[in-house]
């Protein structure tokens, strides 16, 4: 890759620039494919006339290609180049999500997510990925910061939208998905493609992705990445969820205004991480990130009324805020930008994983191990925050030595 000019290293942040823009919205419509709808998910069993059981399907079908298929589209992004990739899959998320709208059977409704997830598993990486071609020094944590609080601030606004508009109708807020080919449409225009050097011999190529997948480094990253996920998917947007309402009695409504805790400290902390990264190297970052989340998570187990619980979550998005940044900027730095979208497919793939596996695993333990699930739920609580916290210090402590 071309060596970046000052201009692309200094520390403000281009709202002007169409480059940018295309990139937070790559992001945006990327985080949309479940928040949007989540309000909506118990309506879908009148309308479909389907179980609790079968509306996870919904969630699941968009979720499960993510995990196999983003090191695979990062490969095409790093062969082919960025435009030749992320163009059609905004126009995938686009065209199956909105095709929802138009009413379809359930199954053709679990088809058409899982072509979405398509798209919306590569946008995310092909958005960080442009990051990491165009900008460089002080000025790409500044971005990667602003990113990642888009995405906290569309994590916390769509779930509201989604509401409003399935008080219309049910199927508006899959309409809404369409928003997607009017993105695709302006970045045909203004996204330009980075000037990176031809890639190997594709022999040459995959050994390189292999060995740069398996070094040291790359490993804890891959490992703080899936455990991210697995501990928000499975203890926060599963366990907490279930205790809320069975434990607390509050409605769907009520939960979701307590998870937006979580993405409205998200985008606060990681606005300010271009300033925060001047202090803290981006793997101590991590570190910190996992003491809150394991603070957050005590804090939850302990905690008697759902004020308190809401609180503590402001601690789990203050990690979150910590952690994603982290690990996006250190894994585009990690490799040349010949290899740079492929590792963004790992990490993101790893992102997935979490998503996808936590909530059964946490549920299938409280159901297995336990005669009240709810006992189950608290013990997760108890366990992960502590091994969270404990870990976490003891990463931060060996890295400052360092």
């Amino acid at each position: 890759m071309t060596p970046v000019s000052s201009r692309q290293t200094r520390g403000d942040v281009p709202w002007t620039s169409t480059i940018f823009q295309t990139v937070l919205a790559c992001s945006l419509i990327g985080v949309m494919g479940v928040p949007l709808i989540s309000p909506i998910l118990p309506d879908l069993r009148s309308v479909f006339e389907i179980s609790d059981a079968q509306i996870g399907f919904v969630i699941t079908a968009y979720t499960l290609p993510g995990v196999f298929l983003t090191p695979f589209i990062g490969l095409l992004s790093d062969r082919l180049g960025r435009r030749t990739v992320v163009l059609p899959l905004l126009v995938l998320f686009g065209l199956a999500g909105g095709g929802i709208a138009l009413g379809p059977s359930f199954r053709g409704v679990l088809a058409l997510r899982f072509i979405q997830g398509i798209g919306g598993s590569g946008l995310m990486v092909l958005a960080i990925t442009l990051i990491g071609d165009f900008y460089g020094g002080k000025r790409r944590h500044k971005i990667m910061g602003v990113n990642g609080s888009a995405i906290g601030i569309g994590a916390a606004t769509y779930p509201l939208l989604g509401g409003a508009l399935a008080a219309i109708r049910w199927n508006i807020p899959f309409a809404f998905f369409g928003l997607s080919l009017v993105v695709g449409t302006i970045a045909l225009f203004t996204l330009e493609e980075p000037a990176i050097a031809d890639p190997p011999a594709i022999g040459t190529y995959v050994s390189r992705v292999i060995s740069a997948v398996l070094i040291s480094r790359a490993l804890g990253l891959w490992a703080a990445a899936f455990l991210t996920f697995f501990l928000f998917y499975g203890c926060i947007l599963t366990v907490l969820s279930l205790l809320l309402s069975d434990v607390h009695g509050l409605s769907a409504g009520q939960i979701g205004l307590l998870f937006s805790m979580v993405s409205i400290a998200n985008a606060t902390t990681a606005s300010q991480y271009g300033r925060i990264s001047q202090y803290f190297d981006a793997r101590q970052l991590i570190a910190l990130g996992f003491v809150g989340f394991g603070v957050s998570l005590l804090g939850v187990w302990a905690a008697s009324t759902p004020i308190l619980i809401g609180a503590m979550l402001l601690c789990f998005g203050l990690g979150f805020g910590l952690v994603l940044p982290s690990l996006d900027t250190t894994v585009v730095s990690l490799v040349s930008g010949q290899l740079r979208a492929s590792m963004m497919g790992v990490l993101t793939s790893m992102l997935w994983l979490g998503q996808t596996v936590g909530p059964i695993a946490f549920t299938g333990f409280a159901g297995a191990a336990f005669d009240e699930p709810v006992t189950g739920y608290r013990f997760s609580l108890l366990f992960w925050g502590a091994a969270t916290l404990v870990g976490g210090v003891l990463a931060f402590l060996v890295l400052n030595r360092r």
